[in-house]
């Protein structure tokens, strides 16, 4: 979920800053084992138990930019757009009209002294939420449990982006999408049951937009027994030249280096460039934008919200008999 149309939102180095502000605080989660069941170790994790969000590990963004994607949200720190309750990170969108700022922190850095000040108003708010500089990795397996919402117009996302941008701007450094889903429960003639129920796993890379492109693999939610979303483990394993999607601990797809490619100059004599350079992880729940009002029954239906995008954990591993490629701990 980025910076333009389509499945947009975008290894682990280690992060050992980010060890020790996370891992140390997490020894019972440390004893978690990956649910590869291979020797993966956890190196950063957030369990929320907490009574707050920890500024030590995650910055709330806050604007009204739409994501590149003409989503119709403005990114608050409100606690009704996000907080922790009942041991769950809660993300929720509401309607109701907001004004931030038209760009998001990042291109603010680089912008006009009028683009900076410009600001843009939207009819909902949300949530979003990255590790950047907090917990930053290359190579690795990321999990994180989680339930998704269901609705017209909701599009919730687990994503990384590169941290350094080392090849160039989105998304000529890569994206790595663990999870997205558009819509889910509503109609859809080309889903099984007729219900929307498919969840992507994409690759962004290429030149800077609009010369990017992307490939993604998907599977589809099982059914629940009461017709209401279920928890279930969003996984990717980041290795040197591969890169695998799991649902519930069973893999959907990969893509190999083979696949991908950086057209940036910097690119030239690294085969797997741009994915093998620190990444950081991103967590938001998006309203409309081209994708989801594009399918199923279009648009948004602003009687389904508000909606909660509910994360129980997110665990971060490397592979310490591998710390160069991680390949020794891949299924």
């Amino acid at each position: 979920m980025t910076m333009t149309n389509g499945l947009a939102r975008g290894v682990f180095a280690l992060g050992l800053l980010s060890l020790a502000s996370a891992a140390c605080a997490d020894q019972d989660a440390a004893e978690q084992e990956s649910s590869s069941g291979s020797d993966w170790r956890l190196v950063w994790s957030d369990e929320f138990d907490g009574d707050a969000i920890d500024p030590a590990r995650w910055t709330l963004e806050q604007d009204c930019w739409g994501g590149g994607n003409a989503e119709r949200q403005c990114y608050t720190a409100f606690e009704q757009n996000a907080r922790i309750e009942d041991g769950h990170l809660v993300i929720e969108a509401r309607l109701g009209e907001a004004q931030g700022p038209a760009l998001p922190a990042h291109m603010r850095a680089n912008a006009t002294e009028e683009e900076r000040r410009a600001t843009n108003t939207q009819p909902f708010t949300s949530a979003r939420l990255n590790t950047r500089e907090k917990g930053d990795w290359t190579y690795g397996r990321i999990e994180v449990r989680a339930r998704l919402p269901e609705g017209q117009g909701t599009w919730p996302a687990i994503w990384m982006l590169p941290t350094d941008e080392y090849y160039g701007g989105w998304a000529a450094s890569g994206e790595i999408d663990i999870l997205e889903a558009v819509n889910l429960g509503e109609p859809c003639r080309e889903c099984r049951g007729d219900v929307e129920n498919r969840i992507f796993g994409t690759l962004h890379y290429g030149g800077e937009w609009p010369q990017n492109t992307y490939q993604n693999r998907e599977t589809t939610l099982p059914a629940s027994a009461d017709g209401e979303q279920d928890f279930h483990v969003f996984a990717v394993e980041w290795t040197e030249g591969r890169i695998e999607w799991f649902l519930d601990g069973e893999s959907y797809g990969y893509l190999t280096q083979r696949r991908w490619r950086s057209a940036s100059e910097a690119a030239r004599g690294r085969p797997y460039a741009p994915f093998d350079q620190r990444f950081h992880l991103i967590l938001n729940l998006a309203v409309g934008g081209h994708l989801a009002e594009g399918r199923n029954v279009g648009g948004v239906r602003v009687e389904a919200f508000p909606q909660q995008f509910l994360i129980d954990w997110v665990r971060v591993y490397d592979c310490p008999q591998d710390l160069e490629t991680a390949q020794a701990c891949a299924n």
